[in-house]
């Protein structure tokens, strides 16, 4: 009964003049949800003002059970306890809100959900992994460039506490993750790697030459040399396992987080402030080299852990 009367409330709070409205395509993450409640509940301790969840279109991949056993778990909760209207088609959003949140679970579906969504001609922010391959993420930003429509992903890692081990006279660095797979896809650490790549890049920013990986059952150990010869190291766990980091640093020796927490709502308030600014917080170059650093990685497991140069445009 209370919980019924929360969902009525919230059904009856009125949008601010100020509010931006925005949609979500794919229902299939608990990302919608955790965003939804960030934004559409003005009681909630997190809540970000400025944006609300105003609509959404479920999606679903049927061959990949983390996303056909949730996408109509999450659609009835945001429908029922976040006030989010359901439409039948993704152009259905278009004239419903001012910006997208691209959520689909399956990296697959981004392209060409992509494809349909740009239509709208609304500022889009794509969640991870922007694509399955190396070539569907540089035709999303082919797409977005002619289109002009701003996008912007990210890993929400990005704006754990790995932001604040960057110094400027760091030489080396190691991060760890969870490295999960997902056999659909073709880039395999789109899928669950790239929290950790995700990690390695808020240290060193764009820039790496070339790819190393070796690959166990168990782990990948990843690791990327710098055009300025810094050293960057990935490991992953299988099937899942903590975050961390240790940094080196020229004059100040180690700088070590062996374990820490992250939350969504860091990244929440990056998207409402790229909604309103229209100005990608994660520059889309940055995302293209991640993908032209997995894609090296994946070719440097094929050839027994030799360093492969990124594909470069």
């Amino acid at each position: 009964m209370l919980l019924a009367c929360l969902a009525l409330l919230l059904l009856t709070v009125p949008l601010s003049a100020a509010d931006l409205r925005l949609g979500i395509i794919g229902t299939d993450t608990s990302h919608s949800v955790a965003f939804a409640r960030v934004l559409n509940d003005p009681a909630s301790p997190d809540h970000i003002a400025g944006a609300r969840i105003v609509a959404a279109w479920k999606g679903g991949s049927p061959d990949i059970e983390q996303s056909s056993s949730r996408v109509d778990k999450y659609a009835a909760e945001l429908k029922d306890k976040w006030g989010v209207q359901l439409v039948a088609e993704i152009k259905q959003l278009c004239p419903a809100v001012d910006g997208l949140l691209l959520e689909s679970v399956d990296g697959r579906a981004h392209l060409p959900q992509f494809r349909e969504a740009m239509a709208c001609g609304k500022p889009m922010f794509i969640d991870k992994p922007l694509a399955s391959t190396l070539s569907d993420a540089r035709e999303i930003a082919r797409l977005a460039r002619e289109h002009n429509v701003p996008w912007f992903s990210s890993s929400s890692l990005r704006y754990s506490p790995i932001a604040a081990m960057r110094t400027p006279d760091m030489i080396s660095a190691i991060v760890w993750a969870p490295g999960p797979f997902e056999p659909h896809h073709q880039l395999d650490l789109s899928w669950y790697g790239i929290h950790g790549v995700e990690m390695l890049y808020t240290l060193f920013g764009t820039g790496c030459a070339e790819v190393s990986r070796i690959s166990s059952g168990d782990s990948d150990v990843i690791t990327g040399r710098w055009k300025d010869g810094r050293l960057g190291t990935i490991h992953l766990q299988r099937p899942y396992g903590k975050y961390g980091a240790v940094v080196f640093d020229k004059n100040k020796g180690l700088n070590a987080n062996p374990d820490f927490s992250f939350s969504y709502v860091p990244l929440v308030k990056e998207i409402v402030s790229f909604m309103q600014s229209k100005t990608p917080p994660v520059p889309n170059d940055e995302t293209l080299e991640i993908f032209e650093f997995m894609d090296a990685a994946q070719r440097s497991l094929a050839q027994h852990a030799a360093f492969v140069k990124l594909d470069t445009p």
